[in-house]
């Protein structure tokens, strides 16, 4: 090597764009194999002296080869590679100590890139991201992106002032991988890549796998250590490892965390959001989901994302929780006291697309890399957002390394995986001309299928007893099949079906309930083809749609009564349960948020008794395994009687596992009170009502709990017992045998 490098290699070097650093900056031979000696060259643009510090000799006085700022020192009489460290000296005559990054050899594992570029690494924030490592003794941070179509890659940051020339990555051979192991970098300390594309375009990227990333508006990149929280879960994590989740109950609160609590914009200081933090969340959210008997809480998409109203569903931080409501470690912390006090969280997971955000995913190395490079396929026309390209290996493994990220790094019980309909159909929401049809002319994205199959067994694989969830909208089949059975591989999938018609059901006046029945029974007849969750989810109580309660019909003490009714309705059906946040205290308004729930509801009794209520469904489904332990099974069900479109009343049986006990479950859907009602029942003897949602407890007018009832003899839709009993209007009642 010449003592000075090409005019070439300094202009590019000076510009930005210099796509070989190494074979300029740091520690090389002079001269056949080092005859001539050895030079040092470093790259400081904010310096005006620097000194080279030998480990073994005197400090040397480093010459400006370039007024932009390149030094070097040439050592005639060295003939093999020494270390060293730097004193630089600014224009204001400040000096730091520092180590010089291009003294390092690479580090990055070439097999495990090669891994996620075939589509074989489940881990790829391992290898990719920023992570703090060590070399030579010397701590600090190894920067690894994937940008295989880019000229040069920069990394900037507040470690070297955001100077976007200052320190060009190394380039891994033909991988497309760029690195650059950075000494002394600190948790905390911001960064981006600063990336030149082919046709001479600059951007500043954040890290596809950052681990966090600064408050937006910011968006750059944020140093973490993944591993310096202490768990105090290990008990629950050790049983989470032999749980079968189709066996157990599920009853899921669905969480905004921004909008669950917050505090009006007149009472807060210069600078506050009023949102509240994961720490603050999990002492105050917790307990309260915990009081209320539900087994999981169940989050919105709490991964970062640039604008506040899309409520996290177009993510660009893959990797990384919200800074919204504080540190990683304090998301930890949330989770952490979650299973301390028995509660399992689902986390919202959006694979499918991402937003076109300039410090994004989009376009990422000038090209097309993440997404699909044909708008037909790669973008999605409602939303204006990126779909990945699941025929990409690298994508794959970026994706479900995400999922494992989340359930292990974070202890997640489950992902709910969004719009999956989107990412199955190429026709989604275009029009004829649209889209493009897949090789067998179909219209299903069969890599996107592919996709879904291997992300499901592969979690499977590493993390039995966990959850994933579809909320899938169409009637594709066997998306809760196991894949070797020819299904997509979910644990559960949300029945759509059943929410759309419960809910158109009960928003019809109770006088015309007649004539849509069936939409009480036809959920029944496809209710075991998949593991269904029940969702009266968020997606129900926005963009004028109305809250819960405003949906229901009639006058305020018949919109109470037909809450309850649906809501003891659901806690019944088979199927795992989830609501949201708010359906609790029968919210009047719209869920908005940019405002916290309306919890001086809870000063009127009747929505104190709705909050009642739902305690109480979930205490029934949790105790009695006839309510859950056949979840999925038709043998857990049985009808009573669901031929009474004149008086709007079903009736049937929850069974327990081995049909050892049952649950009566009778619901009648008009106002007109049965006095002398005749329930059918399987077994003679006296039955307990557990259960009625006209009870004063929570906000009705019936009588007491606990109540008993002797059956008598006598046919009653082919059963030789029933029970006579006061069948109050709008109103279910559970019995069981006493």
């Amino acid at each position: 090597m010449d003592a000075l490098p090409t005019q070439d290699q300094v202009q590019a070097l000076v510009e930005g764009r210099m796509r070989t650093p190494f074979e300029v900056l740091g520690n090389h031979p002079l001269g056949p194999e080092g005859e001539s000696g050895r030079v040092v060259r470093v790259f400081l643009p904010w310096a005006a002296e620097v000194v080279l510090l030998p480990h073994d000799t005197d400090p040397v006085s480093m010459d400006r080869a370039h007024e932009e700022g390149l030094f070097q020192a040439v050592f005639p009489h060295r003939h093999h590679y020494f270390p060293y460290r730097l004193r630089a000296t600014d224009r204001r005559g400040r000096t730091v100590d520092l180590e010089d990054p291009y003294r390092f050899g690479p580090m990055v594992d070439e097999g495990r890139v090669e891994a996620f570029l075939s589509g074989g690494e489940r881990r790829a924030h391992q290898v990719l991201g920023a992570r703090l490592a060590s070399a030579d003794g010397v701590e600090g941070v190894l920067f690894a992106v994937w940008a295989p179509h880019a000229v040069a890659v920069n990394l900037m940051g507040t470690m070297n002032r955001w100077d976007a020339r200052a320190h060009p990555m190394r380039p891994r051979g033909a991988t497309g991988v760029w690195e650059l192991f950075f000494p002394h970098v600190q948790v905390g300390a911001a960064y981006k890549y600063h990336i030149v594309t082919t046709s001479g375009r600059r951007i500043d990227k954040a890290d596809p796998f950052g681990r966090a990333v600064e408050l937006r508006p910011a968006t750059a990149s944020v140093v973490w250590d993944p591993h310096r929280y202490e768990w105090g879960d290990g008990e629950w994590m050790a049983a989470r490892a032999g749980w079968n989740p189709a066996d157990r109950p599920m009853s899921a609160y669905e969480v905004h965390l921004g909008s669950w609590k917050r505090t009006p914009a007149h009472e807060r200081e210069y600078g506050d959001h009023g949102w509240p933090g994961y720490r603050a969340l999990a002492h105050d959210l917790l307990p309260y989901v915990k009081e209320l008997g539900f087994t999981h809480v169940e989050l919105l998409p709490v991964l970062e994302h640039p604008y506040d109203q899309s409520w996290g569903y177009q993510p660009l931080g893959f990797f990384a929780p919200t800074s919204r409501y504080g540190l990683p470690d304090d998301f930890r912390y949330f989770v952490d006291a979650a299973h301390r006090l028995g509660l399992g969280v689902i986390l919202d997971w959006v694979p499918g697309h991402f937003p076109e955000d300039v410090h994004g995913l989009g376009r990422f190395d000038g090209t097309a890399l993440f997404e699909h490079p044909d708008p037909r396929l790669g973008r999605h026309p409602d939303w204006g957002t990126y779909v990945f390209d699941f025929s990409k290996p690298a994508v794959r493994s970026f994706l479900v390394s995400s999922a494992m990220h989340w359930l292990e790094d974070y202890h997640v019980d489950g992902l709910r995986v969004d719009a999956v309909a989107s990412m199955l159909y190429l026709d989604y929401s275009r029009e004829p001309g649209q889209w493009l049809p897949n090789p067998f002319g179909g219209k299903e994205n069969l890599d996107a299928v592919a996709f879904l199959k291997e992300l499901n067994d592969a979690v499977h694989a590493a993390h039995p007893g966990t959850l994933v969830i579809a909320e899938e909208s169409t009637s594709w089949a066997g998306v809760s099949h196991d894949t070797d059975r020819g299904g997509l591989g979910f644990d559960q999938k949300w029945n759509m079906g059943w929410m759309n018609d419960t809910l158109d059901f009960m928003s019809t006046d109770p006088l015309f309930r007649g004539g849509k029945y069936e939409r009480l029974t036809f959920s029944l007849i496809y209710a075991f083809s998949e593991r269904f969750v029940l969702p009266l989810s968020h997606d129900e109580v926005v963009h004028g749609k109305r809250s819960l309660l405003s949906k229901m019909p009639g006058d305020i003490d018949a919109k109470f009564a037909n809450l309850r009714l649906m809501l003891a309705y659901l806690w019944a059906h088979p199927g795992k349960k989830l609501v949201f946040m708010g359906a609790e205290l029968a919210q009047w308004t719209e869920w908005d948020v940019d405002t916290g729930l309306d919890w001086p509801l809870l000063d009127y009794g009747t929505h104190r008794g709705v909050r009642t209520l739902v305690s109480a469904l979930n205490w029934a489904y949790n105790t009695e395994p006839a309510l859950h332990g056949r979840d999925f099974h038709p043998d857990g069900f049985e009808w009573l009687d669901c031929h009474d479109p004149q008086r709007v009343v079903l009736s049937f049986v929850r069974w327990s596992p081995g049909w050892e006990d049952c649950v009566i479950v009778v619901a009648n859907f008009t106002p007109i009170v049965h006095e002398d009602f005749h329930l059918a029942v399987p077994f003679p003897g006296r039955y307990r009502v557990i259960l009625d949602t006209d009870a004063p407890d929570f906000g009705g007018a019936g009588g007491p709990l606990g109540r008993e009832l002797e059956s008598v003899e006598g046919e009653v839709h082919g059963r030789q017992q029933h029970l006579r009993l006061r069948l109050p209007g709008l109103a279910v009642l559970y019995l069981k045998r006493a």
